[in-house]
């Protein structure tokens, strides 16, 4: 921009290809009945190409896409959805998806500062590439939260590639590390400064963004979380894939030491559950719930409380059978092991502060006794990157992805983000607690007997354990179930999973 452009690009955003509005709502994820006529075309197809899997394991594959109410008694295989082989992740540009504006012809300089923890700001630097398209403009490094809660001084280049998120994003935005220094110098005022509704439309940002940015030549965007729809068309949503699940790549240290944990629990047992807990003493503030701590927890979580000026009373009560409250580390377990997880099972536990510490963890290590978190299995190697919060968790991230299981006890962004990477991934089992569920049968269980619970256990949770089909909140957010980006595999492609 310092260099004046010829010709800046304006943007005419027109929903991407036959849509005619950037309000077109994503595709529906295929139903069952769908999905069933899929596969039987795709077998009848595959008898004129060539012999693609036998006729029992098509037939199997099938008849699995039977009615949910039929499929409801089928036993679950608690480590592999039956149907992993069937989909891949897709994120490729269409033919005619716009390609990057040069930098010297674009509309201006993008700055972005995000908000909150590693996984939030995940989602807004996702967002911030997708909002750079839509303006044609060229994309600043997103600057990181250094001033919330937790309180992190890491930098953008700190815990991701930055040089990898450039270049790979090169087709589809101009990205660079800082405005020149003689864009600078030939600036009359300094970059404005403006905050964006939460989930705006592609036309807020071309209607009230775009002429500043043209006017002022940088602006930036603070507290950048979820400032742009779930709803996009398919090819920005596509884009939005690209950033989240191959541009965002974690620097070579904490990729290494991810691995080396892996490794750890591979080399002990082929197989292992990553259970995420939120069960810090400020999330269970502010959600409002209470776990039989007495007066004690009252006062405690009270205090804690009245940091929000603007939390409503809330009822313990109706908030636990609402299903708003998050699971104990003990009701995980039960879960986990009414689900069919023997204790011989190795369990990797992502966390921060666990509120009543020790104890509040230890039905879960009777329950479990091959017991591990990040702190136990690194070791010495861990002692650089303790003081930063979201570095820790990137580590976390890493072995919870690389999980054969991953269960959450909630629904943060970390849960969503890794939700949606191991849907694209090939819908690795991902079990989502049925909260609202389960606390009923939490507060029956001594009424009767184990086996029972545990069939009942296994009932509730059907359609909450990461299967292509399963049920989906009523405003259910695009970084969890990214449907646009998941595709059907062809014929020769497909194998089966018995």
């Amino acid at each position: 921009m310092g260099r004046k452009p010829d010709a800046v690009a304006k943007p005419h955003y027109s929903g991407g290809p036959g849509a005619s509005s950037p309000r077109a709502a994503r595709k529906a994820p295929p139903s069952p009945v769908f999905l069933g006529a899929a596969l039987f075309v795709l077998g009848f197809v595959s008898l004129f190409t060539g012999h693609v899997v036998t006729d029992a394991d098509w037939s199997r594959i099938r008849s699995r896409w039977r009615s949910k109410q039929v499929r409801m008694y089928e036993p679950i295989d608690i480590w592999k959805s039956a149907y992993s082989s069937i989909y891949y992740g897709c994120s490729g540009r269409s033919a005619d998806f716009r390609s990057a504006v040069p930098e010297n012809s674009s509309t201006g300089y993008l700055l972005i500062a995000t908000s909150g923890g590693l996984n939030q700001q995940r989602i807004g630097i996702t967002d911030a590439v997708v909002v750079a398209w839509i303006l044609n403009a060229t994309l600043v490094v997103p600057e990181l939260d250094h001033h919330s809660f937790w309180k992190d001084e890491s930098d953008f280049s700190d815990i991701f590639d930055v040089d990898w998120f450039i270049s790979y994003l090169s087709k589809d935005v101009t990205i660079v590390k800082r405005i020149p220094y003689e864009v600078m110098l030939s600036m009359d005022k300094l970059p404005w400064t403006m905050r964006a509704p939460r989930k705006s439309m592609p036309e807020f940002y071309i209607d009230e963004v775009l002429p500043i940015l043209m006017r002022r030549r940088a602006l930036q965007l603070t507290k950048f979380d979820y400032r742009l729809t779930s709803e996009l068309d398919e090819d920005l949503q596509k884009l939005r894939c690209r950033v989240n699940f191959h541009a965002l790549r974690f620097t070579n240290s904490i990729h290494t030491l991810g691995q080396k944990l892996v490794q750890k629990l591979r080399l002990m047992s082929p197989r292992y559950v990553a259970v995420h807990l939120r069960f810090e003493p400020d999330m269970l503030a502010f959600s409002g719930c209470y776990y039989g701590g007495g007066e004690k927890e009252r006062k405690e979580l009270g205090e804690i409380r009245k940091r929000w000026d603007t939390l409503p009373e809330l009822s313990a009560e109706d908030e636990r059978s609402r299903g708003k409250c998050p699971l104990t580390p003990h009701e995980v377990g039960l879960m986990l092991r009414a689900l069919g997880f023997g204790n011989d099972t190795n369990l990797y536990v992502a966390s921060g502060e666990i509120y009543g510490g020790e104890e509040t963890l230890q039905p879960l290590r009777e329950l479990f006794p091959n017991f591990y978190t990040k702190e136990m299995l690194a070791g010495d190697d861990l002692k650089p990157f303790l003081p930063f919060s979201s570095r820790l968790a990137a580590i976390d991230f890493i072995v919870c992805d690389e999980s054969d299981v991953f269960v959450t006890n909630n629904n943060g962004n970390m849960a969503k983000v890794l939700a949606g990477r191991r849907r694209y991934m090939g819908h690795k089992r991902t079990i989502r607690p049925n909260a609202k569920k389960l606390n009923v049968l939490f507060q029956r269980r001594k009424h009767m007997g184990w086996d029972m619970f545990s069939r009942k256990v296994q009932k509730v949770q059907r359609g909450l354990m990461g299967e292509p089909d399963d049920i989906r909140p009523k405003q259910d957010d695009f970084h969890e179930f990214p449907s646009s980006c998941i595709c059907l595999r062809k014929p020769g492609n497909i194998s089966v999973t018995t």
